[in-house]
């Protein structure tokens, strides 16, 4: 029984951050669509946190229904016009009064359509901004100096010549302040060869060496593979920086995300990362309880990387996400007439199966990662 109440908090607390996660990721995306269209001049019908029935709303000055609804997956907005929840154009078959037009959003020029379009994912990049900047601020920023410490027997780094007291400059030519910048790029490698610029002894060295691919645990039951030179540091620390500073560090630290999850996506694609790592909402709830476990600063740093990747996800060149309407309406601006309703009604078609099809996918993959597959299985054998 003990064990029981025990799964059963584990689950609520799990499904607590879970919520608590995607509710801040989504509130911020939209609010970014909603303020920016507001600026616009579109009328905003609705502003939804979830989906389904409304829990409870409220309607403001200018319009607008604010609502929390039953399923707490995601969120929208509606401007004055569209023809559903994800913002598809207009049925041409609804007349519009010319005062009603200037407020609807198929009425606005196509720049203040790409901007609408564009301000989420741009939210959702402030809002990672913000939230490294404040632990920046607070807690200051690890900092291990990119100094050799130790040096594995049989490692990469071995084979390579590397020696204690070396100080690793740069990696393919990108600089490396401190030794976490070091673990990242090795981390992402798939056994490809690198460059080092090391200092040693008052001499630059250019050396060159093979990460080792090695699986671990990824702490869901699955493997993940990652690049391995052999080298360890020490003194870890947490460097602190002034108030303006910070704010470079914060837009670092989103580059360095981006810079991760384009070249983890890249190898994806290329065949060299295998798709198993690609995971859906399964995980990022198993993620958002185990991390939240762990402390608010680390929950706080899930919800900043995972801001990043809403951001790049929604920017992809899909038609029904934001790049797909980004896509149109650059064709629109160069053809100074939008795409036909065929072809766009074909696109948000491909889109939404392209879209649905990457759901089902990563879904897939967290049930695999963790052990449903096999759960399930069990079951019947």
């Amino acid at each position: 029984m003990g064990d029981f109440i025990g799964g059963v908090g584990s689950s609520l607390h799990t499904i607590i951050f879970f919520v608590i996660a995607i509710s801040v990721l989504v509130s911020v995306h939209e609010y970014g669509h909603f303020w920016v269209a507001r600026r616009c001049g579109v009328k905003v019908e609705v502003f939804s946190i979830g989906f389904g029935r409304e829990i409870f709303g409220w309607t403001d000055r200018l319009g607008t229904r604010w609502r929390i609804s039953m399923l707490p997956l995601g969120g929208y907005v509606r401007f004055f016009g569209d023809a559903d929840a994800t913002s598809a154009l207009p049925d041409g078959t609804i007349a519009m009064t010319e005062a009603e037009r200037k407020v609807s959003f198929a009425g606005q020029s196509v720049g203040k359509r790409a901007a609408i379009a564009a301000a989420g994912p741009i939210a959702n990049f402030l809002l990672a901004i913000v939230l490294f900047y404040g632990l920046i601020v607070a807690l200051g920023q690890p900092f291990t100096p990119p100094v050799v410490d130790k040096v594995s027997p049989g490692s990469a780094a071995e084979a390579a010549g590397l020696l204690p007291g070396d100080r690793i400059l740069a990696v393919d030519g990108s600089s490396v302040e401190r030794f976490e910048d070091l673990i990242m790029v090795i981390r992402l490698n798939q056994g490809t060869p690198v460059r080092l610029s090391v200092a040693r002894a008052g001499e630059q060295l250019e050396i060159g060496a093979t990460p080792t691919i090695t699986e671990i645990d990824n702490g869901q039951g699955g493997k993940q593979k990652i690049g391995l030179l052999g080298v360890s540091s020490s003194g870890v620390e947490f460097k602190e920086h002034g108030v303006v500073d910070s704010l470079w560090y914060a837009v670092r630290e989103v580059g360095s995300v981006v810079n991760v999850t384009a070249t983890a996506v890249g190898q994806m694609i290329a065949g060299s990362r295998g798709t198993e790592e690609l995971g859906g909402p399964l995980r990022i709830a198993d993620m958002s309880g185990r991390v939240a476990k762990v402390g608010i600063d680390s929950f706080i740093l899930l919800i900043a990387a995972l801001s990043v990747n809403l951001a790049l996800f929604n920017l992809l060149p899909v038609p029904m996400l934001d790049g797909g309407h980004l896509l149109f309406y650059a064709f629109e601006a160069i053809r100074g007439r939008p795409l036909g309703d065929r072809t766009q009604e074909f696109g948000f078609r491909v889109g939404l199966a392209m879209v649905l099809t990457l759901m089902v996918f990563a879904t897939w993959n967290d049930l695999v990662q963790l052990r449903v597959v096999d759960f399930i299985s069990r079951l019947f054998t």
